[in-house]
């Protein structure tokens, strides 16, 4: 009954907006943040994208790939880059470090996660601060990159965001996402590409990366599975393994069969 009741919520932008902040909030604050530095689902590169050389040890590489492959897009080097929806830190710490951005921002809903990342993470070029993807609160024309990495499925409103992320954006811009949606919801990945298209921003790349994404899945679910038992209260490992989709979950389930999609997105704002 309870899942219903949420699922009707759903529906709702003011319901969507308080579920993100409640849920980011609370696992910013419970879940030990040194075992656990990303929140997507991970990422396994094709075979014609160049190998990433990580330490043996690396803990969640997958998710590391996410962000990896997608920074990869674009350069940044030297850029001036906002991440809308920054989470635990972990993304914005490899793109700030490997691809040498002048800044890198990241902004969150979740005032725990961003004095989390803000603790974790200390870089000359980084730092993190609270706001919402819907009123982005940096000057007009002042980022080169935003990126987005499987959070604006959560938004109220993401013609808002999309808009915002136009306005930010300096001439020549590029907005970097990766989200996933439900098929048999109203809001599906048709509804997200007509709003991207409605932007007026260029899109460069379109690209389905369900399978790279069950890939992930499939090979960092034992690890994953390991870390839920480690730091996750029995009672709710239950819950929690459903929200981290693992093997077995409906989020998998629906990703395996198709009726749930996975987008990579590159757009740039016209000059």
């Amino acid at each position: 009954m309870i899942n219903f009741i949420i699922h009707k919520l759903k529906r709702f932008a003011w319901f969507k907006r308080l579920n993100a902040k409640v849920t980011y909030e609370l696992l910013a604050k419970k879940i030990p943040a040194k075992d656990w530095h990303f929140m997507n689902y991970g990422y396994a590169p094709n075979s014609q994208e160049t190998q990433l050389d990580l330490p043996a040890d690396t803990m969640q590489r997958y998710p590391l790939q996410m962000y990896h492959y997608l920074g990869a897009k674009v350069s940044m080097e030297g850029k001036q880059v906002l991440e809308v929806g920054s989470g635990r830190g972990g993304g914005a710490r490899h793109l700030a470090t490997y691809f040498k951005p002048a800044s890198y921002v990241g902004l969150d809903l979740a005032q725990s996660a961003v004095d989390l990342a803000n603790s974790l993470h200390a870089l000359p070029n980084l730092k993190f601060i609270q706001g919402s993807a819907e009123a982005i609160p940096l000057p007009d024309s002042s980022v080169d990159i935003v990126v987005n990495v499987e959070s604006c499925h959560a938004y109220g409103s993401v013609s808002k965001f999309l808009s915002e992320v136009k306005r930010v954006l300096k001439p020549g811009g590029h907005l970097l996402m990766v989200d996933f949606r439900n098929q048999a919801n109203v809001e599906n990945m048709e509804t997200l590409q007509q709003q991207l298209q409605d932007t007026g921003m260029k899109m460069l790349e379109e690209e389905n990366i369900g399978p790279n994404v069950i890939q992930s899945i499939e090979e960092e679910d034992n690890s994953k599975q390991e870390r839920i038992r480690a730091l996750v209260p029995e009672k709710w490992q239950k819950l929690f393994a459903e929200f981290a989709g693992v093997v077995g979950s409906k989020f998998y389930l629906t990703l395996k069969d198709g009726s749930r999609k996975y987008y990579r997105f590159v757009l740039q704002k016209p000059v």
